[in-house]
């Protein structure tokens, strides 16, 4: 996998943890209970990095599969 390659898998798995994060925070603010700090960012960074454990695995393949480099 050339480095052109890993950073497009990157910002694509990276991005998709990150808008994990936005919907969790945007739902902890709409769901009208009162979390704290604490427990609404804890729960972001947790979103987050199971978010990049999770697409990981399916977004580097998919790239290199994309790029012609087998899967």
């Amino acid at each position: 996998m050339t480095p052109t390659m890993s950073r497009l898998a990157l910002a694509i798995y990276g991005g998709i943890s990150v808008l994990l994060v936005a919907v969790f925070l945007l739902l902890t603010l709409l769901s009208g209970k009162d979390y704290t700090p604490a427990s609404r960012y804890g729960g972001a960074v947790w979103v987050f990095i199971l978010g990049l454990i999770i697409t990981m695995p399916l977004v580097i393949p998919a790239v290199r599969r994309r790029a012609g480099g087998g899967g």
